[in-house]
C-alpha cells in the first residue's frame, strides 16, 4: 500500500516525524518497506496483510497512527444532497443474487463537466503512482484510496434502460473491458448490466461502452460490495487485475459504502460540477450488527505477562473504532467496527491492546505460564511411519494435491465417484482433487529416473478429496508408497511398518484387479476386518504411461485405519535367553491356498512356545505332485521362556501344526 505523507495530514495533526510514525507502525504490525520523495510530498511504502483491508485506504493508515500517538481523527463528513425538484433516482436496481451482491447503491449527477483535475487531487494520486485521467474518474480513484471503498463511474446516457442488473453472466456472454479487450464470460462470473447487456465485470473492471469520455455529462456512480470469492475467482480466471478487484477480494467495509458514495459524488460536484439528482437507489439489505466480545482484564496478565489499566485499554479498543457496550472493574465489552472483519474473539482483543500499548513494553521475564504441548495421536503415528520408513530407505516426497483428469483416472479404488473439479487449476491442467496418492508418486519417480537415480524409493503423507453426495468431500490422511522392489519386497515393507505400530494386528491380502496393478500381482488390504490399503505391481500399461521403463511396485494405506489399530504407549517385553529349536516343514497345497491362510492356519495351534512362522519358498513340481499343486516351504522358530525345549516337544508342536494346516487347507506333509 503506497501512501502519500501529505494526503495523512489531512486526517491527522501530523507534528512527528516521518521515521517515528513509521518505526510505530512497523511495531503495531503494519510493516514499513521504504520511502521516496514525489515532488513535495514522500510516498511511504507499507506492507498491509491480508486480514486488514481497512489498511488500504489512507483514512485506516491514519486511524492506526492516531491511535498509536493518542491523536484525534477527523473524517470528512461528505454531506451532499441532492435536487429536491426530482426526489427518485433515474435508476433502478436489482440484485438476482444477494449472497454475491448484498448491497449497491447508485447515485445520479446531470450536467457534469469533463476536464483536467485539480492540481491538488492530481498530485496525491501522482504520489501514490496512479495515472490522472479526468476529473470524475480521478476522483472515484481518490475516494478509492482515501477510504479502500472501491468506486465506478457510468456515462448514464450510454446505459440503456432505466435498471441496472447483478446478475450471472450467461453462456458464451462477451464483455468489452474498459482496457479495450474482449473477454469471455463464464456462469460462474458476475457482471453489472443494462437492458442490453453487461456493462461492468462485478469487482474487477468496468466496460468500454459505458466509460466516461470528453463528451459525458450525465453520470451515474456505483458503490456496492461484492463477495470476496466470485470476484477472485473471475479475477485469476480471466487473468485480469485490478485495484478493486485486490479490495474486493480482502472485503470492504458495508457501513461505509453510503459514505463513499457520498464523499464521491461531493468530490464530482466540486471539481467537475453539475447537480446531484433525487436520492440513492439502494438495493440489497443492510449489514448486520456485530456480536459484542468481553475482554476479561485478568487475561492480559495471564497471556502477555504484564498489567495494563483499563483506561488505557479503554482508550485503545474505543480509538480503534470498538463501540464500548459495557464495563467493569474486571474487564469491558465492546462491539467491533464493521470494517474490522478480524475481530471475532476475546483473544482479538487481547493482541489488538498487546500491539498498540507496544510489544516492547512487555518485558522478556514476563511471567506467562506455559502449558506442556500436547502430540495428537495423528502426528504421533505419522512420525513413527516417517521414522519407519526412513529406517528402511525411504524418502518422503511433496507433490500436488490437484492432478489432471488423465491422473486422477489411474487408480480409483477408494471411490468409484468422480473427483471433484477445481473452478480454477492451480497448474495448467490440474483441476481434480486426487482421490489416490499412487499417481502423483509415480510422477514423482519418473522424474528421478530421468536424473538416472539408482535406489528410487518414495514415500508420501498427505491428503485424499473422496466426493460424497451433497456434502464436503471426505478428507482422509494416506501413506502411499513406490518401490523399485517386487511385490513381496514392498509387501515386506508394508508388513514391518504394520507390525511396528499394531504388534497384535494381523493383515489380510485378498486378490485384487484393476487396471494399475499387473494381472494376479495386487491385493487389498483389511486389518481387523476394515480396509487398510492396497498393494501391487503396476501393470506394463499403466507404466507405459507414466514413462516408467524399471517398472515400479507401489501401496497405498489408509492413516486413519493405522492410527486406531496402533499401540503408541511404549510396551516391555520380556525375551528369552533360551535356545530356539526350528522344524522346516515343506507342505503340498492347492493353487488357490494363500501364504495368509497357511500361516494363520500354523498359528492357530495357541502355544506360547511358537515365536515365528517364517516364509521361505514356492514351488511346483506338476509332474511329480499333480496340477494345480504347489509346493510351500516354512520355517517354525519355537522357544520356551524359562527352559531348553526337548527334541520330543520340538516334534510334537511340529506335528499339531501339520494337522491345523491340513483340516484348514488341505496341507499334505512332504517326507
Amino acid at each position: 500500500m503506497l501512501v502519500s505523507w501529505d494526503w495523512l495530514k489531512q486526517y491527522l495533526e501530523l507534528n512527528i516525524s516521518e521515521e517515528e510514525v513509521c518505526e510505530r507502525l512497523t511495531l503495531a504490525g503494519l510493516n514499513f518497506d521504504g520511502a521516496e520523495s514525489v515532488g513535495s510530498d514522500r510516498q511511504l511504502d507499507l506492507e498491509v496483510t491480508s486480514n486488514r483491508p481497512d489498511w488500504l485506504g489512507h483514512i485506516g493508515i491514519a486511524r492506526e497512527i492516531g491511535v498509536l500517538f493518542d491523536l484525534p481523527l477527523n473524517i470528512p463528513q461528505a454531506a451532499v444532497a441532492g435536487n429536491d425538484a426530482e426526489k427518485k433516482t433515474p435508476v433502478q436496481i436489482e440484485i438476482k443474487d444477494e449472497e454475491f451482491c448484498p448491497r449497491y447503491i447508485a447515485r445520479v449527477i446531470r450536467g457534469a463537466k469533463i476536464g483536467p483535475s485539480p492540481e491538488w487531487l492530481a498530485k496525491r494520486l501522482e504520489t501514490l503512482g496512479i495515472n490522472v485521467i479526468n476529473n470524475v474518474v480521478d476522483v472515484t480513484n481518490y475516494v478509492m484510496m482515501e477510504i479502500g471503498q472501491p468506486l465506478h463511474a457510468f456515462d448514464l446516457s450510454r446505459l440503456r434502460g432505466e435498471t441496472i442488473t447483478i446478475r450471472r453472466a450467461t453462456k458464451g456472454e462477451k464483455f468489452n473491458a474498459i482496457d479495450h479487450r474482449t473477454y469471455d464470460l463464464l456462469t460462474d462470473d458476475y457482471v453489472i448490466a443494462d437492458a442490453e447487456g453487461a456493462v461492468a465485470l462485478a469487482g474487477v473492471m468496468g466496460g468500454a461502452d459505458t466509460e466516461v469520455q470528453e463528451d459525458t455529462t450525465d453520470l451515474l456512480i456505483e458503490a456496492a460490495e461484492f463477495a470476496a470469492l466470485p470476484v477472485r475467482t473471475t479475477s485469476r480466471q480471466l487473468k485480469l487485475k485490478s485495484d478493486s478487484s485486490y479490495r474486493f477480494e480482502r472485503g470492504v467495509d458495508p457501513e461505509m459504502i453510503d459514505w463513499a458514495s457520498r464523499r464521491c459524488c461531493e468530490l464530482i460536484l466540486q471539481t467537475a460540477g453539475g447537480q446531484l439528482v433525487g436520492e440513492r437507489a439502494f438495493a440489497g439489505h443492510e449489514a448486520a450488527p456485530r456480536e459484542p466480545i468481553t475482554l476479561r482484564l485478568s487475561q492480559l496478565p495471564r497471556i502477555l505477562g504484564i498489567e495494563i489499566p483499563l483506561e488505557e485499554v479503554r482508550r485503545i479498543l474505543t480509538q480503534l473504532g470498538n463501540l464500548e457496550h459495557a464495563s467493569d472493574d474486571a474487564g469491558i465489552t465492546v462491539i467491533p467496527p464493521t470494517w474490522r472483519r478480524d475481530l471475532t474473539r476475546e483473544i482479538d482483543l487481547v493482541e489488538e491492546v498487546a500491539r498498540i500499548h507496544g510489544y516492547d513494553k512487555i518485558p522478556e521475564h514476563a511471567g506467562v505460564a506455559i502449558a506442556a504441548s500436547h502430540t495428537s495421536d495423528l502426528d504421533r503415528v505419522r512420525d513413527r511411519v516417517r521414522h519407519g520408513l526412513c529406517g528402511m530407505g525411504f524418502d518422503e516426497t511433496l507433490t500436488r494435491s490437484v492432478v489432471s483428469a488423465t491422473w486422477s483416472g489411474q487408480f480409483q479404488g477408494w471411490t468409484e465417484v468422480l473427483p471433484l473439479t477445481a473452478s480454477t487449476a492451480m497448474v495448467k491442467g490440474e483441476d481434480r482433487l486426487r482421490v489416490s496418492l499412487l499417481p502423483s508418486l509415480l510422477g514423482a519417480r519418473r522424474n528421478n529416473e530421468k536424473f538416472n537415480y539408482g535406489q528410487i524409493e518414495l514415500y508420501e503423507i498427505a491428503k485424499v478429496y473422496l466426493p460424497r453426495q451433497q456434502k464436503l468431500p471426505d478428507e482422509r490422511y494416506m501413506i502411499g508408497l513406490t518401490s523399485g522392489a517386487d511385490f513381496y519386497g514392498l509387501k515386506g515393507v508394508v508388513e514391518t511398518l504394520i507390525q511396528s505400530l499394531c504388534p497384535d494386528e494381523v493383515i489380510q491380502a485378498i486378490p485384487y484387479n484393476c487396471d494399475m496393478f499387473a494381472p494376479g500381482q495386487g491385493c487389498l488390504l483389511k486389518l481387523d476386518s476394515k480396509t487398510l490399503g492396497f498393494l501391487g505391481t503396476v501393470s506394463d500399461s499403466v507404466s507405459k504411461r507414466f514413462d516408467l521403463p524399471l517398472g515400479s511396485t507401489v501401496a497405498e494405506l489408509d492413516l486413519g485405519v493405522l492410527q486406531a489399530a496402533a499401540v503408541l504407549v511404549p510396551q516391555h517385553q520380556e525375551f528369552s535367553t533360551q535356545p530356539a529349536m526350528t522344524r522346516d516343514l515343506n507342505l503340498i497345497v492347492d493353487e488357490e491356498i494363500t501364504w495368509q491362510q497357511l500361516s494363520s492356519a500354523a498359528k492357530s495351534i495357541g502355544t506360547e512356545l511358537l515365536e515365528d512362522v517364517t516364509f521361505r519358498e514356492i514351488f511346483r513340481d506338476p509332474q511329480r505332485d499333480g496340477p494345480g499343486k504347489k509346493r510351500i516351504l516354512l520355517s517354525i522358530t519355537l522357544r520356551s521362556a524359562d527352559r531348553t525345549l526337548t527334541g520330543e516337544e520340538a516334534d510334537s508342536l511340529r506335528d499339531q501344526m501339520v494337522s491345523a494346516c491340513e483340516e484348514a487347507t488341505g496341507a499334505k506333509l512332504l517326507a
